[in-house]
């Protein structure tokens, strides 16, 4: 059976058997479906430098550093891979999934699914990602490209009870299926937890080193999608105990803010339910965020007026605003808005670095920007400008809701409604969730996955 990194190789990938780790880089761009990039699941570079990037003052009008991590160098164009990575690896290593019997199925709205189709067939699955059929072309172009098939479901980003729906016709149809459920499995949750909670720890002295901030991580900020990501916060906030972790959601879909419902456009996040692997009793406080502003912020950096203002009217740097129009993506900017109000919500300094996650980069969303244009015409400066004042310098402090005790628990319940009533979870398994140490013992398991790798690796 074809595997890749323990956890700790995705966290320290300078620990890879250093000629695997050459080929591996020297796959990434060369050979992207050689699965040798399996060992270039990691938030760090060849020379060992985390993919990262300091928003500066004149962008965001907030004094607290608001730092960047970008998933478009991983395989696959997303950090996502890291989590479908996890997910297999996990089941493969317990005998759950064999290449040779099974055809594992992905439920997704993008990302994930892209990953899956990228690590499923690179470890010789047949694989079939199930996904929204309103998401964008290149999501579905690029499932294809790594050779997994497609089922196409109805409706948009917020339509995941629908993608259930034919994960369970699925699963019935055949006995050959595996589910692996991103909104489910905790490899997912492992995943940010371990690597990319880690990493955040490590960056935060190399950042300090730099001159940003005081060595500390102040607040974590991250849409859910799957809410795999915003698990990174976990690990920073036993590190640090005033650590604040931010959850980002659509205004047009507030399903934790007001139990609301509804279509949008931000593609990766917003998905009408509450994940069973989002610890809600860990956050701090939730945001909306308008996909109007998101999908405006984006244009800001892909059209040629909205560059140009950047630089000869706000300032920045040429060279840093063309890096940024290949690194956002539409939940990136969503995640830099949302980093820019936790910064003027807790009123935080140049002490305090607030970090966010670029999920993709823009090549995902060329039929959303060709769209755009069409609806709106192309940008001038005038209208640039106003987006850039508008959208992301004076973010304001609308939309928030702080994580009290009584929200936390309201965040909770409402993951009776899928896991129990829907998906077979009992209610003992729901309740078992408020205790922390469901939750440390699940963290604790990625020592156990590293010693079941190492293990196979040895008996090779």
């Amino acid at each position: 059976m074809i595997t890749g990194p323990t956890f700790e190789e995705m966290l320290h990938p300078q620990t890879i058997d250093p000629q695997v780790r050459a080929d591996a880089l020297a796959a990434l761009d060369a050979d992207p479906l050689n699965p040798l990039n399996l060992y270039n699941i990691t938030w760090r570079d060849g020379q060992n430098q985390v993919y990262h990037v300091t928003l500066p003052r004149e962008l965001t009008g907030v004094d607290a550093p608001i730092v960047v991590l970008y998933g478009g160098r991983f395989p696959s164009g997303s950090h996502k891979v890291g989590a479908a990575y996890s997910v297999l690896l996990e089941k493969q290593l317990l005998g759950e999934v064999d290449p040779d019997q099974h055809t594992l199925v992905w439920p997704s709205t993008g990302n994930y699914g892209i990953g899956g189709a990228f690590i499923g067939c690179r470890m010789e699955y047949d694989s079939i990602v199930v996904l929204p059929e309103e998401m964008s072309q290149e999501r579905f172009q690029r499932i294809e490209q790594y050779g997994a098939r497609i089922i196409r479901t109805a409706g948009s980003e917020s339509n995941v009870k629908e993608i259930y729906d034919e994960v369970k016709r699925l699963r019935g149809s055949d006995p050959k299926i595996r589910i692996l459920n991103q909104f489910e499995v905790m490899g997912n949750y492992r995943f940010h937890y371990h690597v990319t909670g880690n990493t955040l720890v490590e960056l935060a002295d190399e950042l300090r080193g730099a001159g940003i901030g005081a060595g500390k991580i102040s607040a974590f900020v991250s849409a859910m999608g799957s809410a795999g990501t915003i698990a990174a916060g976990d690990r920073l906030k036993q590190v640090w105990r005033d650590h604040r972790i931010v959850g980002l959601e659509p205004v047009q879909c507030p399903t934790l803010y007001n139990n609301g419902y509804g279509a949008h456009e931000i593609q990766g996040i917003g998905d009408k339910h509450v994940t069973w692997i989002h610890n809600v009793f860990n956050m701090d406080a939730l945001m909306a965020i308008d996909d109007r502003d998101a999908l405006d912020g984006l244009r800001l950096f892909a059209e040629d007026a909205g560059r140009r203002a950047l630089v000869d009217r706000l300032g920045l740097a040429a060279d840093l605003v063309e890096r940024l129009a290949r690194l956002l993506g539409i939940s990136g900017i969503c995640n830099i808005i949302g980093a820019i109000k936790t910064a003027r919500f807790y009123a935080l300094t140049s002490d305090d670095v607030v970090v966010t996650i670029a999920t993709d980069g823009m090549e995902r969303y060329e039929s959303v920007l060709a769209a755009l244009r069409e609806r709106h015409g192309a940008l001038d400066e005038t209208t640039a400008l106003a987006i850039a004042a508008g959208v992301f310098r004076r973010a304001g402090g609308d939309w928030i809701m702080e994580g009290t005790r009584a929200a936390r628990e309201r965040w909770h319940n409402l993951k009776y409604y899928t896991w129990v009533e829907q998906q077979g979870k009992t209610v003992a398994e729901l309740d078992a969730q408020r205790d922390p140490d469901w939750w440390r013992a699940h963290q604790a398991a990625v020592d156990e996955i590293d010693r079941r790798l190492l293990a196979q690796r040895g008996a090779r």
